[in-house]
């Protein structure tokens, strides 16, 4: 059955269409700096917000129409994914994600949970070799239920400990058998209410022992995909313990993961901390940790995570440079964890936020990729250190000084002009190259 059957797949027709359906910036085939646009950007679809998200908020009820729903919850599960499959290879993406509860009901017990995950993951290993669509990364879901309330790995009952284990194991045996390039932990409930009953310490201990048991299982198995830790300030918990990406390559440092994990990072998330998202991936690379990123952003009037689709080109192109600076993504991608606004409830709405999303990737990847070659930030960051580059300053990058010579220096050279960074002309300048 097709579900958008009154849809084409989506072409590249440039700026002057008048076609909804056809992106006017993202040509999958263009070269930038030597490499397809495809192959800088690898696009990939999340399952969750497209699939089984419903338009209902706090205030209320769901509005989206969708025209997958079966007789049984499984009837259901099945025609998503031929939906999805559907809507990935109308956008031509390339990758997909999801959580082990977006594809298949939990149903009684873990055991019928398995065996349900095994029934759909069949179903999606046909439809990836049927359209040659990867998987990027998929996880577990170990924050949504009940049993999650006051955790995962960072639980204080040991039953739910196992069975998060469980699903972790589950998991990682799904992304050997679907060719899985990456594997997400999002500790959506790895964090605490109050110190008041709360251990710390033992409980990041508990998060980096099934972390280490991950690492040891992938290697039992023959099959090690990038590990993905993925930031998240306060909501749903209100301290988490991976609340920015400085905070997640500290615990990553501390129990000795260097090398084993790195760093999915979200532009709402980012929000929420309280930072811009090239921050966020500024440090990530620092650390030699970029891995991924969720493409969407965030609204600033509201204090939640709206999870909204890209489409402010000046973030984004700054978010773009740090990715060309990285060297690229790969194996990592941009997944769209991203939701279209409840006022857009039509079927064919999936489509339209994703070519709005996947063209302001592709006009930010043209921005950055200019700015690259005519070194905008580079002559501007050469210039800030200048005095770092000769003298005093060079012999201090050199390890030549301490704190007796450099005094000695600054009692002869106290009489110090600063000069004018020029701000907000730089950032005209910067407007400049917005495509």
């Amino acid at each position: 059955m097709a579900y958008f059957k009154n849809i084409e797949k989506i072409k590249y027709e440039g700026t002057d269409t008048k076609n909804l359906f056809a992106f006017r910036h993202y040509n999958p085939e263009e070269e930038v700096m030597g490499k397809k646009m495809k192959d800088h950007l690898r696009f990939a679809i999340a399952y969750w917000h497209t699939m089984t998200q419903d338009g209902s908020d706090p205030f209320g009820e769901s509005v989206n129409k969708r025209s997958w729903f079966g007789k049984t919850p499984m009837e259901t599960s099945k025609n998503r994914v031929n939906a999805f499959f559907e809507i990935c290879e109308k956008l031509g993406a390339e990758y997909f994600c999801f959580h082990d509860v977006d594809v298949a009901p939990e149903g009684d017990s873990l055991e019928e949970f398995f065996a349900n995950l095994d029934e759909i993951t069949d179903l999606i290993k046909e439809k990836m070799e049927q359209t040659g669509i990867k998987l990027l990364w998929n996880t577990a879901n170990m924050f949504s239920h009940p049993r999650y309330v006051n955790g995962a790995a960072s639980t204080n009952n040991a039953d739910v400990y196992a069975y998060a284990a469980a699903q972790v194991k589950k998991g990682l045996d799904i992304s050997k058998k679907l060719g899985g390039e990456n594997y997400v932990f999002w500790g959506g409930r790895e964090g605490y209410e109050t110190l008041l009953n709360t251990d710390m310490k033992f409980e990041q201990d508990n998060i980096a022992r099934l972390f280490k048991m991950a690492i040891a299982y992938s290697e039992k198995i023959g099959h090690k995909p990038q590990f993905l830790l993925e930031p998240k300030p306060k909501e749903p918990s209100k301290h988490q313990y991976d609340f920015d990406a400085a905070t997640t390559m500290a615990f990553i440092k501390h129990y000795d993961l260097e090398g084993e994990f790195k760093l999915n990072l979200e532009a709402n998330h980012a929000t929420l901390a309280g930072h811009t998202f090239e921050h966020e991936l500024a440090v990530a690379r620092s650390y030699n940790a970029l891995g991924s990123i969720d493409a969407n952003q965030g609204d600033l009037l509201l204090g939640w995570d709206t999870d909204e689709f890209p489409t402010n080109v000046l973030d984004t192109t700054l978010a773009m440079y740090e990715l060309l600076e990285n060297g690229g993504i790969a194996p990592g991608g941009i997944n769209f964890d991203a939701k279209v606004r409840r006022s857009s409830f039509e079927m064919e709405d999936l489509l339209l936020a994703h070519i709005a999303g996947m063209d302001t990737y592709a006009r930010a990847l043209k921005s950055a990729a200019k700015l690259k070659e005519d070194r905008f930030f580079d002559d501007l960051k050469e210039k800030r250190y200048a005095s770092f580059h000769k003298g005093i300053g060079a012999n201090i990058i050199a390890g030549k000084e301490n704190l007796e010579t450099l005094t000695n220096y600054a009692l002869k050279h106290d009489q110090i002009e600063m000069e004018s960074s020029h701000i907000e002309y730089v950032k005209s300048l910067l407007n400049d190259y917005l495509v």
